[in-house]
């Protein structure tokens, strides 16, 4: 059984990884390059759980106990001694590959797997910068807001054993998640389907078929969406969107993934969605 978990990268992904893995009785390690970025993901968690309490859906002294498992250090060798390490950093893939080649050296143990949450970027190639580690790597895709959300995609790399993907579905349900997995593809199976379709609302609002409003309230109210696709990719975020529309086009090796040019129009000037202020839609600063 697992019982230390070291985590990379505090912001929304990763910072709900480790406050998910707390409150599965985890011991947790979080590690962020930003200075100042471990105590935001503190307070982060800290009001989180407190939603938690509030709700009903967690005790006062379960909430304190998760909390007091959670070690935020400010180097990645504070890391070292955790039997299992997640990655959640920027979708960039040769800062991840960079990132795997440290890993495989800092943690030589053959029990302890290197996962990576990316949500697009292939898991083989990441593995293989992992040189003789290349068989503990995986693709272990949280989504987003990670305490709430159900799903965790379970993705092997070529070379990833199979011990490794049974561990992994294992650990995502004693983390109180439903694992699924999928083949190592271009955006795996969520994003495959995702992106075009969000890219596809962007080509309609483009193109004058209906104003952003209607485009969202008809996916919503005639498709039963939760949330119309222009509001998911301010949510998400418009660069990490044509980010990974670029890397299905690469990978699928087709333009018709590539992303609306209205899409980049709108990174290019800043509106980014909700991070920003701005995107698609105007966001009120609080």
């Amino acid at each position: 059984m697992i019982n230390s978990i070291g985590v990379i990268g505090s912001g929304q992904m990763g910072g709900g990884i480790a406050q998910v893995a707390a409150t599965s009785g985890i011991s947790v390690t979080i590690f962020d390059t930003f200075p100042g970025a471990a105590e935001r993901c503190k307070g982060v968690h800290k009001k989180s759980l407190a939603k938690f309490v509030e709700k009903g859906k967690l005790s006062q002294a379960d909430a304190d106990a998760a909390l007091a498992r959670i070690r935020y250090v400010d180097t990645l060798d504070g890391l070292r001694g955790s039997e299992w390490v997640v990655e959640a950093i920027v979708e960039n893939a040769q800062i991840k590959r960079e990132l795997f080649s440290k890993l495989a050296a800092m943690f030589p143990d053959e029990r302890t797997v290197l996962a990576t949450n990316t949500s697009s970027i292939s898991i083989t190639e990441i593995a293989a910068a992992a040189g003789p580690a290349a068989s503990r790597v995986v693709g272990m895709h949280f989504f987003n807001p990670v305490p709430l959300m159900q799903l965790v995609e379970v993705i092997p790399a070529l070379q990833t054993a199979a011990d490794v993907v049974e561990r992994t579905m294992s650990l995502a349900t004693r983390m109180g998640k439903t694992p699924l997995k999928a083949n190592d593809r271009a955006g795996f199976i969520s994003n495959r389907v995702l992106m075009p379709m969000i890219n596809e609302a962007f080509y309609a609002w483009m193109e004058g078929v209906a104003e952003p409003d209607a485009i969202d309230g008809i996916m919503k109210l005639g498709c039963n969406f939760p949330m119309g696709p222009l509001r998911l990719a301010d949510y998400i975020g418009l660069d990490t969107c044509a980010n990974i529309m670029n890397v299905l086009a690469d990978g699928l090796g087709s333009d018709r993934y590539r992303p609306c040019p209205l899409l980049r129009q709108l990174v290019t000037a800043g509106r980014l969605g909700d991070k920003s202020g701005r995107g698609v839609f105007e966001y009120l600063k609080k």
